[in-house]
């Protein structure tokens, strides 16, 4: 359980890094645009995110 826990934190981590080193000026303009949402936009943002993401580990679950 702990080796899903850290690949799954290893490969967030990797996602982000990428997008920082590859696109900068891009990750400035989210956060520009995060910025510009009120809280709870940003809320149901996040919780939209957090429903797809269970989502998808559910699906890949299944199949695989």
């Amino acid at each position: 359980m702990i080796e899903a826990i850290l690949t799954g934190l290893g490969l967030v981590l990797v996602i982000e890094g990428l997008a920082l080193a590859l696109a900068p000026s891009r990750i400035e303009e989210a956060l520009e645009f995060l910025a510009s949402l009120g809280p709870e936009r940003r809320r149901v943002l996040g919780l939209a995110a957090l429903a797809f993401g269970v989502v998808v580990i559910g699906v890949v679950r299944r199949v695989l």
